[in-house]
């Protein structure tokens, strides 16, 4: 009777071991596949960093080349350097160009000058000419004036002459019939010689006025000549005033061949433009660089993150934002903390599902599909941003797992 209630207890010990172990594995299931749906984790991952083509903008000998591959160098280091002999020419042929356009302008400027008081003086000539055809119209005035005033006295002398004469030869006869004194007769002569005389004087003033007259004609004729010939003169020295529009517009050229020169001659020398590493250098010192042709491979080392790819099933449980940890192969008992930056929105799409079309060139990441179970889910890459990264562990295309923690 007691070895048939142990048997029992055993049985019932048993189940309930048995029972406990198959919860304990399904509640154990329950939390992996919820923490591998909520925190999803892959080793489809590399590391991954920019790196840009340091090729040169001038062409020439390198002189000095001052770094070597797999070299890291800091901002603003100096790379290499080429020979710039002829771009120091360059440079200071376009300053002589433009200081030759300085000194033309200069010139211009004293030359625009002298032509500009040419036309003031050739102004001031028309007016000095203009107000002497008005005085020597004044003057013809005065003249005809004058010519008025002789003819009136010659007319007064001739009138007065003529009474004289007549009243001479009137008073000659009585003088023998005594009618008249020799003294009257006398004085008759004299007074018709005195008014001869004083005909003769005013015909004199006659001529000397309208000689005056023709003269002031002649003067005013000569001023209206000047003055046209003044205006003349004006309108010459104002056409031939020059503009310094032509060479001012060269300004612009001079100071470009000149900012370029520069340019050219600062690029000469070439340095870091971030903290990087030296990679792929395919060149030497003495060899001659060629604008564009890639020397060497600079790799940012501040910022590195990994790209890791995950299921698509899994991409629901990845948003921006979240913290992430980072494995990388070459130390793998090394944790680094990151945060996800952003998540793919577009893969090269599967040519034996949707055509050979999908198989073109194009931008979109070409990530494998790997087997699952039985249908082979696509792969989106997810940016994580490794937080400060050591400069001596990453390289770029090394292998890394990534594990989404969370927020």
């Amino acid at each position: 009777m007691d070895g048939e209630n142990t048997q029992t207890l055993n049985r019932q010990l048993g189940r309930w071991v048995s029972g406990a172990i198959v919860a304990a594995a399904v509640i154990l299931g329950l939390i992996v596949l919820y923490h591998t749906s909520h925190h999803p984790r892959t080793d489809d991952a590399e590391i991954f960093a920019n790196f840009i083509g340091i090729a040169p903008q001038v062409e020439g000998p390198i002189i000095r080349l001052e770094v070597r591959d797999n070299q890291f160098v800091k901002q603003g280091e100096l790379l290499f350097e080429i020979d710039s002999r002829p771009y120091q020419y360059a440079l200071e042929r376009a300053l002589s160009d433009q200081a030759a356009l300085e000194g033309q302008i200069g010139d211009e400027r004293r030359t625009i000058a002298a032509q500009v008081s040419a036309v003031s003086v050739s102004q001031a000539n028309i007016l000095s000419s203009q107000a002497d055809v008005t005085r020597w119209a004044a003057a013809i005035d005065q003249a005809r004036a004058d010519v008025a005033n002789a003819e009136q006295g010659v007319n007064r002398a001739k009138a007065e002459w003529d009474y004289a004469n007549n009243n001479l030869h009137r008073v000659e006869p009585l003088l023998a019939k005594q009618f008249v004194t020799v003294d009257q007769v006398d004085k008759a002569r004299s007074l018709e010689t005195a008014l001869a005389e004083a005909v003769k004087q005013s015909e004199s003033q006659l001529r000397l006025s309208q000689a005056g007259l023709k003269s002031a004609e002649a003067q005013y004729e000569h001023a209206q000549a000047v003055v046209e010939q003044s205006t003349a003169q004006h309108q010459q020295s104002r056409h031939s005033v020059l503009t310094l529009e032509p060479l001012i517009n060269q300004r612009g050229a001079r100071e470009a061949a000149v900012q370029t020169a520069r340019y050219n001659l600062d690029n000469c020398r070439v340095y870091a433009p971030f903290d990087a590493r030296v990679t792929n250098l395919i060149i030497s010192q003495g060899a001659y660089a060629h604008v564009g042709q890639q020397m060497f491979t600079l790799i940012d080392a501040t910022t590195w993150w990994a790209v890791a790819n995950f299921r698509e099933g899994q991409l629901e449980h990845i948003r921006p934002g979240m913290r992430a940890e980072v494995y990388a192969l070459s130390k793998p008992d090394e944790r680094f903390g990151g945060v996800v930056e952003s998540l793919g929105f577009g893969v090269t799409p599967d040519p034996d599902l949707i055509g050979s079309w999908a198989s073109q060139p194009g931008n979109l990441p070409d990530v494998q599909r790997t087997l699952n179970w039985v249908h082979l889910a696509a792969r989106y890459p997810v940016r994580v941003r490794i937080e400060n990264p050591p400069s001596e562990v990453f390289r770029v295309g090394e292998s890394a797992v990534v594990t989404i923690s969370g927020r």
